[in-house]
């Protein structure tokens, strides 16, 4: 049995985009990264790519390609203050599956890897000296 088929497939994977959606839409920083008035194709690409990590169906790339995902954010400044906004709105996600503890921490880990994978920019601490 994948991962994908051990939580539930594309319902819980909807239901954690659905979630992490519902932040992003409201968050200052994360909303205008998306430049769709509709957050509903930026939430199907997700499910899709998420449901295709964890053993579910290939429809993300046979839609997409290779996922490339540091490409695809390139385009958006990825700072330490957007990866925190954005694990922020996925920790609540995570949170309101109700996933058995070992499921849960596994796809936590994972998001949690993959934010800081997309950091792109990298700010200097206060106080240090640049030269």
């Amino acid at each position: 049995m994948t991962f994908y088929e051990a939580i539930g497939g594309e319902p819980t994977f909807r239901r954690l985009v659905d979630e992490f959606y519902a932040g992003v839409a409201t968050d200052p920083l994360l909303r205008p990264m998306y430049p769709e008035a509709d957050l509903e194709p930026a939430a199907d690409r997700l499910a899709l790519f998420l449901m295709q990590y964890w053993g579910g169906p290939g429809t993300y790339s046979a839609q997409r390609g290779h996922p490339r995902l540091r490409m695809r954010h390139a385009p958006f400044r990825v700072d330490a203050v957007a990866r925190d906004a954005w694990l922020l709105h996925m920790r609540r996600a995570v949170d309101s599956l109700d996933l058995p503890p070992q499921y849960a921490t596994a796809l936590w880990e994972y998001l949690e890897r993959a934010a800081y994978f997309m950091v792109n920019t990298m700010d200097e601490e206060p106080g240090s000296n640049p030269h």
